[in-house]
């Protein structure tokens, strides 16, 4: 491989770079040529405008998500490409062609939503508004409609303040479900099953938070209860259609190929991902065979089992893993970074577990190392971008591939890098969650390609994952799925983005050669925010690597 030094290709390839953007965001035929323009500025400027565009608008406080509404925005997102091909990134630095690269997806994102997956009249969950847990991701996972009501961020009793700002989204949510009786109109039965069971979800956590306000404000007791009452009547109405809901929920081979290639900005097709996810599991299962052949005379790790040594387990591990990381000069740590992972430790239960319940307990650090997640929302909010528009969330969840994929294969380096040494058969967790993960990948494929329904494809990742952890009688592995098939190209991120990554630091130990450090790329990793990985490639190496260039069509 030919290796091109960062520092004399910043604006290599510049002028393709234009064709490719042209030929996604071209403007309409016959429509007159807008002014162009080639100051960066510029795009900050319609980064602004654009984000409160897509946004819907407020009526009574309540999003409008209908007909009218949802056909008033489809019309206008035609200016909104022509606008920002008019804008020539051709001569800028890779990072800003990147910025320019990320809202151009942003752009695609919200078009396929009005083609193709049109959450507001396909998914009865895209309503849920009630949620009692933090994401570890920069924004909730899948399509919501706006007037999230995030209860994990109050404390009780409430102050008038908060009472007040809670109260805004509770009041919303009668208005939004009657609303969404007339907006939903698809046929995809297990998108309207599996989002009625969320929908019911919703109303046990109002119910709770009906107990935890009883002794607050008048109004916001009775503003919760009729938002129970709303939620309920809106899964009774739910059930009642469901018999009439016979199609399929999949999108299509050839849809989840632009959505690929468009927004999640991953420069691979439906059938490379089914060939490289099929390649994941079996992988994964030989080398945990191998592994458990090398470690057969090695007691297996007992799992927890008390509260007591819940709490020092666990904070033993992030003491470790800490450690690890500095002294074995892994990446530079913040000393936030040690309290993003303590706050999240959670408590003893004493079972039955989930899938990532069976691995935590048996040894805590494995885990540990997925919680990067913490550190990149901390990123955020400690050491802001230089630029504008990665100091926030991306849209549509195009930031997966870098923090689920980058999540993902922190696992498997930090092992390789010898963090699990002392504790041999910590190794075969990690190939454990790999099978997993592309197990999982490999029913969503097969959701969208509308091979396997959401049960089934349920079924193919407990079968695929060793050891009988996944199980059919959790309610982990149909909510994996559910999420997936609202939000394509999510359940193969982990394994894609850990590819991507992979293939970055290859590439950047290929141009660094024996003056390459962990720590030195860590930074710059750190430091380039949370985009997608086929972009973060670009930026750090100042290559356009051929994936990426047929992904942008450089050489149509």
């Amino acid at each position: 491989m030919i290796v091109i030094p960062r520092e004399l290709s910043v604006f290599t390839a510049a002028a393709c770079l234009l064709a490719a953007t042209a030929f996604v965001v071209g403007a309409a035929d016959n429509a007159p040529p807008l002014p162009r323009s080639a100051r960066y500025e510029d795009l900050l400027s319609f980064f602004r405008e654009w984000r409160s565009f897509q946004r819907p608008k407020l009526v009574d406080g309540v999003a409008d998500y209908s007909a009218g509404a949802v056909a008033a925005q489809q019309r206008e997102i035609e200016t909104y490409r022509r606008r920002l091909a008019a804008i020539d990134a051709s001569g800028w630095p890779i990072a800003r062609q990147v910025d320019y690269h990320v809202v151009r997806a942003e752009l695609a994102g919200l078009d396929f939503d009005h083609r193709v997956l049109k959450p507001w009249a396909n998914n009865p969950a895209f309503y849920v508004t009630v949620f009692t847990e933090e994401s570890d991701q920069p924004a909730r996972e899948g399509p919501f409609a706006r007037g999230a009501v995030e209860l994990w961020t109050y404390q009780f009793p409430l102050t008038p303040e908060r009472v007040a700002g809670m109260d805004v989204g509770i009041r919303a949510i009668p208005g939004l479900l009657a609303q969404a009786k007339t907006n939903l109109t698809g046929n995809g039965r297990d998108l309207w099953i599996y989002g009625t069971k969320s929908i019911r979800q919703q109303s046990t956590d109002l119910a709770e938070l009906a107990t935890k306000v009883s002794g607050g404000p008048a109004g916001l007791k009775a503003d919760v209860e009729r938002a129970r009452k709303a939620t309920d009547e809106f899964a009774a109405w739910l059930d009642s259609q469901a018999a009439s809901k016979t199609g399929p929920s999949g999108i299509g081979i050839e849809n989840y190929n632009w959505y690929l290639k468009n927004v999640q900005l991953v420069p691979y097709t439906w059938r490379e991902e089914r060939a490289m996810m099929e390649r994941e599991l079996a992988r994964s299962h030989a080398l945990l065979a191998m592994e458990e052949q090398r470690n057969n005379k090695l007691p297996q790790p007992v799992p927890v089992a008390s509260a007591e040594e819940y709490s020092r387990r666990f904070n033993t591990a992030v003491t470790e893993y800490m450690a690890y990381l500095r002294d074995h000069e892994v990446l530079t740590t913040g000393d936030w970074m040690d309290g993003a992972l303590r706050a999240r430790i959670g408590s003893y239960s004493p079972g039955p577990r989930e899938f990532f319940g069976e691995v935590d307990y048996r040894d805590p650090e494995v885990m540990r190392t997925h919680g990067y997640h913490w550190f990149d929302k901390g990123f955020l909010t400690h050491e802001a971008s230089s630029s504008p528009i990665r100091r926030g969330a991306l849209l549509y969840n195009i930031f997966n591939t870098r923090t689920e994929g980058h999540a993902t294969g922190w696992e498997e380096l930090m092992m390789q890098a010898g963090m699990f040494d002392r504790r041999p058969r910590s190794r075969e967790l990690v190939y454990i969650l790999v099978a997993e993960r592309a197990a999982r990948a490999l029913g969503e494929l097969q959701m969208h390609s509308n091979e396997l329904t959401l049960e089934q494809a349920s079924a193919f990742a407990c079968a695929n994952t060793p050891r009988g952890w996944l199980r059919m009688d959790g309610n982990l592995v149909r909510s994996e799925q559910h999420l997936y098939l609202q939000q394509p190209g999510y359940g193969t991120s982990y394994l894609i983005g850990k590819i991507e990554i992979e293939k970055l630091l290859s590439e950047r130990k290929q141009q660094q050669g024996d003056s390459f450090r962990m720590k030195r790329f860590m930074d710059e990793f750190n430091a380039a925010g949370l985009i997608p990985a086929s972009l973060l490639r670009w930026e750090l190496t100042g290559r356009q690597p051929d994936d990426l260039k047929r992904m942008l069509n450089y050489d149509k």
